[in-house]
């Protein structure tokens, strides 16, 4: 068949139909009359040379030759309509998708990103929350942002921000804490990287104690606890720069640990799209002022 002789109507309003199984509500939401969408049909099938559907006494039933045309017209038009959607002013939207650790989007990321916007006008970014566990392949990511050492396996990983950690706490808390031993009394919040208190302990020369209490997959999640009194949270103080300046967090010792840093990865085994080279651009920028 030749592509420029398409009968595009015709084809919109058998997928239509074939959904609905009903003349009358394809037209209603093609609207046209319930008689032009049987005169498309018709016209459709006499042109393939084929019935597309059986009339039943109360509707329509897929044919054989219906049902293998279906999917692929669904599919077609569903790629039509969300390349159409990428439009804006003109221009082709550019869409990147990016899965994000829930602690830099909101301690870091969301605060910057209207800048940004100002600069790529035409990507359209879309944002994925995640606790640090991200599969970018299964997921159809064009990258993501992660904590840890950098050593995920089958992606590329570029160093972004360091993000030391130390004890972060309601002000009621830290009015009570005057040496790092006072921590030994205090209700210990833990995330699921459980040797970071450890790690602290040792740093500030003491035994660290048997940690009870509340488990968390995420930091902000776990300063927010820590903001509501439930306990002293080891959490990255850069990415919790606007409580402490509000008071709503106070760090009540200054010994950091180094437990890893955020990093942007990528697959290997996918090329970088203009627009994720873009924001990889001006994300490197941004940590590095």
């Amino acid at each position: 068949m030749d592509r420029a002789q398409l009968p595009l109507n015709a084809l919109r309003a058998f997928e239509a139909a074939a959904r609905h199984l009903n003349f009358t509500r394809a037209a209603s939401e093609l609207f046209v009359s319930q008689g032009a969408v049987s005169h498309q049909v018709a016209a459709l099938e006499e042109r393939l040379g084929t019935k597309l559907f059986r009339r039943l006494p109360r509707g329509l039933a897929l044919t054989d030759e219906g049902q293998a045309l279906v999917p692929v017209l669904a599919e077609t038009f569903d790629r039509i309509g969300a390349t159409l959607d990428r439009f804006e002013g003109g221009r082709l939207q550019h869409p990147l998708a990016l899965g994000v650790v829930g602690t830099f989007a909101t301690g870091w990321l969301l605060p910057r990103l209207d800048r940004f916007a100002t600069c790529h006008p035409h990507v359209d970014v879309r944002l994925s929350i995640n606790n640090n566990r991200v599969d970018l392949a299964g997921e159809g990511l064009d990258g993501a942002i992660r904590f840890g050492d950098g050593a995920w396996h089958g992606t590329q990983a570029e160093p972004l921000l360091a993000a030391p950690l130390t004890p972060l706490c309601a002000p009621r808390i830290a009015a009570r804490l005057r040496e790092p031993a006072d921590l030994l009394r205090e209700s210990l919040l833990r995330s699921y990287r459980t040797s970071e208190w450890e790690g602290w302990f040792a740093d500030a020369g003491l035994s660290p104690p048997a940690l009870r209490g509340p488990l968390f997959d995420s930091s902000a999640v776990m300063a927010s606890a820590a903001m509501a009194g439930l306990g002293v949270a080891l959490a990255p103080r850069a990415m919790f720069l606007r409580e402490l300046a509000a008071e709503q967090l106070v760090q009540p010792f200054a010994i950091e640990i180094d437990a890893g840093r955020y990093w942007l990865t990528h697959l290997l085994s996918r090329k970088p799209s203009p627009a994720m080279r873009a924001f990889r651009d001006w994300l490197v920028t941004e940590a590095g002022d």
